[in-house]
């Protein structure tokens, strides 16, 4: 229950927008030594999110968000990588094409 946040009006309804949903990511690299997802929600920062290698040389974790639109990218061996499987592809700050999901 940590994660409802109820409005101030007392009729017990909570908002969607403030909680955390866990979102799965998945990257085929099966000869990357390290993978990691970097984006928004932790800005850009490469040790926030590291990837687990699984059985089939595919990489996976499961990372909390918020609603709403998120931009990201894999870091595979350093090298930042769109996703495939992203809702979009869109441009950063620094106008690079970066991957899109959509949390609701």
């Amino acid at each position: 229950m940590d994660n409802l946040h109820f409005s101030g009006n007392g009729n017990g309804r909570y908002s969607a927008k403030k909680m955390a949903k866990p979102i799965n990511f998945l990257c085929i690299a099966p000869e990357a030594q390290e993978v990691c997802v970097i984006g928004d929600f932790n800005e850009w920062n490469g040790d926030s999110h590291s990837m687990n290698r699984q059985f089939d040389g595919s990489w996976s974790t499961q990372i909390d968000l918020h609603h709403g639109h998120h931009r990201y990218q894999f870091l595979i061996d350093g090298k930042p990588s769109l996703d495939p499987s992203a809702n979009g592809v869109v441009r950063n700050e620094q106008n690079e094409r970066v991957s899109l999901i959509a949390v609701s």
